[in-house]
């Protein structure tokens, strides 16, 4: 079948959710990414946002006795970044592109901004989930968590920050999301060679940028609105106004930071540990700034202690 001109792939799940993925997924070769985008599922997600219900890429976990996992990945990415993680978390885990990003619909809610996303992520939460949860951000996806947990702080049992934003400032491309910059700037992003430059600075070990990972990392490039969502979001400003909120955080904080993290460097760490009251950092050696990619194993026995502590 083909949808706006793009070929798709439709598996059937209960009613309500279907799994969406470009063709091209069936070129996916390492088995965490084979399994996982099978698993996808697309969810009409009800916000206040539009007036019609919005389609919702995520990954579902059971409905066990502990508090459920809600990973959420980080700037032009997917949840296919939770590939190698999400199977070490299970049952508990759950995945969900944000608003605007991954497979998630960009169509019918263009105007793209951390509030949009704070209140389309709650909207999901309430929808499919509704109970506490934790919430396991990836870079972008930690400052898009630590905003969630400071407006919504009675749904967050505790916060993992992988590699988090929060601290940084947002993207350095915002000056140029204007016509003809804006789309000069996107097909800059899109360059297959400039996105493997950054998998590259993104990993310690060099050997995890595989075909396989490259794709990953590129196949939500395919939907429909890449473009006008990346330029929507990146002229919001991002996630600029965190630093001074931070410190208000009061839920259980794991920080899990790889040792040799080239996109955001470490300092970042001591400032998340320092600012944030109930919090712990876990140091991952030999590791860039994507552990739940690069140290999946190690990354998972982080996690799975801390929560312990909130069962």
């Amino acid at each position: 079948m083909r949808e706006n001109g793009q070929q798709v792939l439709h598996c059937f799940f209960p009613p309500m959710a279907v799994s969406v993925l470009p063709a091209a997924a069936a070129e996916l070769s390492e088995p965490t990414s084979i399994a996982l985008a099978t698993r996808v599922q697309v969810a009409a997600i009800d916000t206040p946002l539009a007036d019609a219900a919005i389609p919702t890429a995520y990954v579902a976990g059971a409905d066990s006795g502990s508090p459920p996992l809600l990973l959420i990945p980080g700037f032009d990415s997917s949840l296919l970044e939770f590939r190698r993680l999400l199977p070490l978390l299970e049952p508990q885990a759950w995945a969900v592109d944000l608003l605007g990003f991954g497979f998630s619909d960009r169509t019918l809610y263009p105007s793209l901004s951390p509030g949009a996303i704070k209140v389309h992520l709650h909207s999901f939460w309430r929808q499919m989930i509704d109970r506490p949860v934790v919430l396991v951000g990836a870079s972008m996806g930690g400052a898009a968590a630590i905003d969630f947990a400071l407006t919504y702080p009675d749904v967050v049992a505790g916060l993992v920050l992988l590699d988090a934003a929060g601290f940084a400032a947002g993207p350095a491309m915002g000056s140029l999301m204007v016509p003809p910059l804006d789309s000069w700037a996107t097909a800059f992003l899109r360059s297959p060679r400039v996105r493997r430059s950054i998998s590259r600075q993104a990993y310690f070990d060099k050997a995890f940028v595989t075909p396989d990972a490259e794709l990953c990392a590129a196949l939500h490039l395919r939907c429909p609105g890449w473009k006008e969502a990346l330029i929507a979001f990146t002229k919001s400003g991002g996630y600029n106004f965190l630093t001074a909120k931070i410190p208000q955080l009061t839920c259980p904080t794991l920080i899990i930071w790889g040792e040799q993290d080239r996109i955001l460097g470490t300092k970042d760490a001591r400032r998340f540990e320092a600012a944030i009251a109930d919090s712990e950092l876990v140091w991952i050696p030999q590791c860039g700034h994507v552990p739940h990619l690069e140290k999946p194993q190690a990354t998972a026995a982080a996690i799975l202690p801390f929560m312990g502590k909130l069962a």
